[in-house]
């Protein structure tokens, strides 16, 4: 399960062997919905400990900062040189470049603090019934996100820590990924846990080809812009579908209605 550690110390803080740029972290993307699994697992665990004693905005926002620490921020600081330089730039070469640079600019601090808003206040907002399998499911789904940006992309340079997932890769990676996000769609929000998924591709196929056509391919920072963009709409579609048409999708078969 060497693929597996790999993609669990590049993807979290959690421990295990360090990653290293080998053919290994190809075989290691498979597993980036696993992780994302066992990130939704600790914010399950946090929102049962803390929901009891904690206002939920209070809650909420311990939430958001769990998964910032649990990441190294690494997802949300692909985002921000995502703003940059998608924004900022007006050709390829120059977009590229400022993703590039370790520099901070106002893109970067208008696009991060709109994230974390609405994050924080859609994960407030989770409707109680749902809650719980929603918290396990949103990190697998948007690492579900990653995998298929990372297959259906080219890569936009020559060199980067991206290029390091691409050597060796297989189609079977992609396969085992899609397997994993969508049983544990489907066991923990049946019907909706599928349109979850659904919306998940679509989401994620979008904004990849908006950013392919910008800087002729995609980057890491992009991937992780792509995860964010995603947890931001699965947490978003859940609040509209369920005051929406409640009864409509057969919400979790394994926690029962919370």
């Amino acid at each position: 399960m060497k693929g597996l550690r790999q993609a669990i110390a590049f993807l979290t803080v959690l421990p295990t062997s360090p990653p290293d740029a080998s053919p290994e972290l190809a075989v290691a993307r498979a597993y980036f919905p696993l992780v994302g699994l066992i990130l939704g697992g600790v914010l399950v665990g946090v929102d049962l400990l803390l929901r009891p004693v904690l206002s939920p905005l209070l809650c909420g926002a311990v939430l958001v900062v769990t998964m910032v620490v649990l990441t190294r921020a690494l997802h949300i600081e692909g985002f921000m040189d995502a703003c940059d330089g998608l924004l900022g730039g007006y050709t390829r070469e120059r977009r590229l470049e400022i993703m590039r640079d370790s520099r901070v600019g106002a893109f970067a601090v208008i696009g991060v603090v709109c994230l974390l808003m609405v994050k924080w206040t859609a994960i407030v907002g989770l409707p109680s019934p749902v809650r719980l399998p929603v918290l396990a499911l949103f990190p697998c789904l948007s690492r579900w996100a990653m995998l298929m940006a990372l297959d259906a992309f080219p890569y936009a340079r020559s060199q980067g820590m991206g290029t390091s997932f691409l050597k060796g890769r297989k189609r079977v990676q992609v396969v085992f990924g899609f397997v994993t996000a969508i049983v544990a769609s489907v066991l923990l929000a049946g019907g909706a846990g599928v349109l979850l998924l659904a919306l998940t591709i679509v989401v994620a196929w979008g904004v990849g080809r908006w950013m392919s056509g910008l800087l002729g391919g995609l980057t890491g920072d992009t991937y992780g812009a792509i995860n964010e963009v995603c947890e931001v709409a699965i947490l978003l579609a859940v609040i509209i579908l369920e005051a929406a048409m409640p009864a409509t999708f057969g919400w979790p078969l394994l926690w029962g209605r919370w």
